[in-house]
């Protein structure tokens, strides 16, 4: 297959290539500016600079690739409360890109696989299904489910991914997660407050890779939940975090939501229910201990 990447850069993006780098499968990765991440390039991986919300470029593009079987949308605007506060810019990027990457997939006659979060949900319930109706209760999330629409009218066969509370290591660059940030500000012996009150699948970014590249191997369409099975709240995962390392929890305060103004809400209880994709695309996380232990081999 030849399979389109936009988002490259990005966390699940480096993800996306580092497995497929050793697979028969050939690549365009595109991403905002150079290529930043540690592969090599050659003729079966290939990399262009790219503003998903900018019609010429997409248009250039075509003129570079021959075919596509499959493009897998991952570039977005993610931050929640930056979101909430630059909302014209998010439709751009969120929902303009979003359209000018369907149809351009569509100009292939490719797969559109469209990744998506927890956050389309207000979290009154969790441990969503692919049925449950949406209902965002912030703009990240409408504009994600904005995204959707876009994606459910594509007239190829169309993927949904939706996952939740991405966790990993950057193969390049300083992002930081909640793993490196607890064991760091704990080994440097700073008192930190986690939320408790949040419940979350958290999903480790090899497991959400694999789910998405299952997905597109077997031509699966549909909406997917694709995330980890265990259900924990921030504070959980902070407490396996010193657990996993052996540091003093004594350091870390329980805290609500409600103790940190934040302009973007967020929703509860999120995290899904995976049977679907485990049924359908054989999808098998790996626990979050595990998750740690592989991120610290990395």
């Amino acid at each position: 297959m030849k399979i389109l990447i936009t988002g490259a850069n990005g966390l699940l993006g480096q993800h996306l290539l580092s497995i497929l780098q050793h697979s028969d499968h050939d690549v365009v990765a595109t991403g905002k500016g150079d290529f930043r991440i540690p592969i090599k390039l050659s003729n079966r991986l290939q990399y262009f600079s790219l503003d998903i919300t900018n019609e010429n470029d997409w248009h250039l593009l075509a003129t570079k690739i021959d075919r596509l079987d499959a493009v897998i949308h991952c570039a977005a605007l993610t931050q929640v409360d930056f979101c909430e506060q630059h909302q014209q810019e998010t439709d751009q990027v969120n929902v303009l890109g979003t359209e000018l990457a369907a149809r351009f997939s569509q100009s292939f006659a490719a797969h559109f696989i469209f990744i998506s979060t927890d956050f389309v949900f207000d979290g009154t319930t969790g441990m969503y299904t692919e049925t449950d109706p949406v209902n965002a209760v912030n703009y990240y999330g409408t504009s994600k489910i904005k995204g959707e629409r876009l994606a459910y009218n594509y007239p190829g066969n169309w993927s949904i991914i939706r996952t939740c509370l991405v966790f990993g290591n950057v193969l390049v660059g300083t992002r930081s997660n909640i793993i490196s940030w607890v064991k760091e500000s704990l080994e440097q012996n700073k008192p930190i407050k986690v939320v408790s009150d949040q419940v979350r699948t958290p999903t480790y970014v090899k497991d959400l890779a694999l789910g998405i590249l299952a997905c597109v191997t077997q031509k699966a369409g549909g909406v997917f939940h694709v995330s980890g099975e265990e259900i924990l709240t921030p504070y959980d995962m902070a407490m396996k975090t010193v657990d996993y390392f052996n540091l003093d929890g004594s350091l870390i305060t329980k805290v609500n939501a409600n103790t940190f103004t934040q302009p973007g809400q967020r929703p509860l209880k999120t995290g899904f229910n995976i049977s679907k994709a485990k049924n359908e695309l054989g999808y098998s996380p790996i626990s979050f201990q595990d998750a740690i232990r592989d991120m610290m081999n990395q």
